[in-house]
């Protein structure tokens, strides 16, 4: 029996939806390789080899988890201060995720897969998100 990934959870900070998310990603593929996103964090996960056997990072956007991406690999980072952080790269793919509620958390933790909310079905066209509040309302009531 294998056991379910190992994922991180982090909070998407400066983003009101999983739009401004990709819209960030949109914005900055230029300072990435094609077709990866990479995000800095200053901690080096010390389970990685679990990270990287599947896992991927969570984001949690207006006290939601509701989308993630896969983990590709964790390199050294050095900043223009001379510190080594860890970059992890990231698949471009930004799934969704069935919305879950999370509380405000500083830096990163990590996730097991057995914890973590399924993925959503692909959206249909015209198919709008839900506003934030009635999304989290919903979730609230496990109606979501």
């Amino acid at each position: 029996m294998t056991l379910p990934a190992l994922n991180m959870i982090k909070l998407c900070v400066g983003a009101d939806s999983v739009q401004d998310l990709a819209d960030w990603h949109l914005a900055n593929r230029d300072r990435w390789p094609k077709g990866q996103t990479i995000h800095i964090t200053r901690m080096w996960p010390k389970r990685s080899d679990d990270l990287l056997a599947g896992g991927s990072l969570y984001w949690v956007i207006r006290r939601e988890i509701i989308a993630r991406q896969r983990i590709i690999a964790l390199q050294p980072h050095e900043g223009g201060d001379g510190i080594t952080r860890c970059a992890i790269v990231l698949d471009a793919d930004i799934i969704r995720t069935a919305p879950a509620a999370r509380r405000p958390f500083q830096g990163w933790r990590y996730l097991q897969g057995a914890d973590a909310p399924p993925d959503l079905t692909e959206a249909r066209p015209g198919d709008d998100d839900l506003p934030p509040d009635l999304a989290l309302a919903l979730s609230d009531l496990g109606l979501r």
